[in-house]
């Protein structure tokens, strides 16, 4: 077995003016007038399909780009934005109640328009927070947070440019707008979980699907989020993954999840909900490993957090100052074919996810690996 150890966001319009003719008194001059308005409405008939034809042209062009998107397209953490996907994208802006200018693939929008509408007729309200982000605006982020705060903090908290869905246009994130406020932060938005089931409820129906489901991290990389969604186009399948209730990864055959919860023991150190947001910085980090598959994952008790553990931490990481440390070990299997972290179809006991938790309340992991020798004396 080979031992890892590793540290760790107008359309134009045209005008077309139609001039008109004078009449006359006389009897030669109304013949005149007649064959200039023949003629007038000839030309004026002409230019108009001359109009028609190229609006069925610039259609046709629209429609012909539309064809080149794969709507099913996967961008991930491990799976990069296609070549020359900017270049064939066809995207509508629009600005939404904040004041926010947003850009969506152009059937995407149309989709969500038709969903907001259905939505309403229920009495739920809501708008895009935002929607597509180009592999440039990604770029600039990563650079400001690497020149601000270094490259470790940027690379943990910016999404590598490239491997963002919000490149792609199709993943769109939603905010709610009750009683006429906008509620915009997450943390907010969390408290409806029985307005997010509404909205979900009719996700499939206009060829949406949740992106970023609970207890899924592991495969997607991203923690729960109700308002993340992505379109599909395509009612039937959106449809097959939610009542199945699959990622994208698993439907297209990139992954595969087993169900379990997470064993956060009993801890004097830390609170449950701690150790849950200590348990997603984990999973999260899991689905960068392709083809491996996560059995279990469990909290291996207080006996962690001692003084020599956390300047170990504080070693690992010194723009932050680390409080507290926890160590989870998860049991895995390694992808049929190995990889470059892994030998072909194994499996891992034990496998540890060291954590650090700063002063502030924020979880950094930090290291993780595993012993050969220790392998072999658990088999």
């Amino acid at each position: 077995m080979k031992k890892t150890s590793f540290i760790v966001a107008a359309c134009a319009a045209l005008c077309i003016a139609l001039s008109g003719c004078s009449n006359s008194s006389s009897s030669s001059s109304n013949a005149d007038s007649s064959k200039a308005d023949e003629t007038t409405t000839t030309a004026a008939a002409q230019e108009s399909q001359s109009v028609a034809d190229s609006s069925e042209t610039d259609s046709s062009q629209a429609d012909e780009q539309t064809e080149n998107i794969d709507y099913m397209v996967l961008v991930n953490k491990l799976n990069k934005l296609p070549d020359n996907w900017e270049e064939e994208l066809q995207t509508e802006h629009f600005t939404n109640t904040v004041g926010d200018d947003v850009e969506v693939e152009k059937k995407a929008y149309e989709a969500y328009l038709k969903l907001k509408a259905d939505l309403e007729a229920d009495g739920v309200f809501v708008d895009l927070d935002s929607a597509r982000r180009s592999v440039e605006d990604q770029q600039r982020i990563m650079d400001d947070f690497t020149k601000e705060y270094g490259k470790d903090y940027a690379i943990k908290t910016v999404a590598t440019p490239g491997y963002s869905e919000h490149h792609t246009g199709l993943a769109l994130d939603l905010y709610l707008i009750i009683d006429g406020k906008d509620i915009v932060e997450n943390e907010d938005m969390m408290q409806y979980p029985e307005i997010w089931e509404k909205i979900h409820s009719k996700l499939a129906d206009y060829g949406f699907i949740l992106r970023y489901l609970e207890n899924r991290e592991q495969v997607t990389g991203y923690g729960y989020e109700p308002w993340h969604i992505r379109y599909i186009d395509d009612v039937d399948k959106a449809k097959e993954i939610t009542e199945k209730g699959l990622t994208l990864e698993e439907y297209l055959g990139k992954a595969t999840a087993e169900d379990f919860e997470v064993d956060y023991g009993k801890s004097e150190v830390f609170t449950e909900e701690q150790l849950k947001e200590a348990a997603v910085q984990v999973k999260c980090k899991f689905a960068t490993f392709e083809g491996c598959v996560m059995h279990n994952l469990r909290y291996d008790g207080d006996k962690h957090n001692t003084k020599d553990k956390i300047e170990i931490m504080n070693m690992l990481d010194e723009s932050t100052e680390f409080v507290k440390v926890a160590r989870f070990l998860c049991d895995l299997k390694t992808p049929e074919n190995g990889s470059d972290k892994f030998e072909a179809d194994q499996e891992i006991k034990d496998y540890e996810w060291w954590l650090g938790l700063d002063k502030d309340g924020g979880w950094s992991l930090l290291q993780w690996g595993y012993s050969p020798a220790a392998q072999e004396n658990a088999e």
